[in-house]
């Protein structure tokens, strides 16, 4: 279940890519959905500090972006917020 939710966020900011209004914005949303499908499906969960720094690449995407993309991208968090309570430490 806990995998589910980086697939689920991988696929919201791919939604999130088709509505941004710019091509280095639309790129950046990309890559991390690519990171989040890659993290999805590997042996190894990522770890804390890894999902901060994709947590933080996400949170100035939004406040950059604004409206429709904000909320998929907001959308996207949550699902990574769902994810890291399963992951043990911190």
């Amino acid at each position: 279940m806990a995998r589910e939710n980086l697939e689920d966020a991988a696929a919201t900011l791919r939604d999130a890519a088709d509505a941004a209004s710019d091509d280095e914005t639309r790129e950046r949303l990309e890559n991390q959905a690519d990171e989040f499908a890659t993290l999805a499906e590997a042996d190894r969960g990522p770890d804390h500090g890894k999902l901060a720094r994709h947590e933080h690449i996400l949170s100035d995407i939004a406040d950059e972006e604004g409206g429709e993309v904000a909320d998929q991208v907001d959308d996207a968090l949550e699902s990574v917020r769902a994810f890291r309570e399963t992951v043990e430490g911190v």
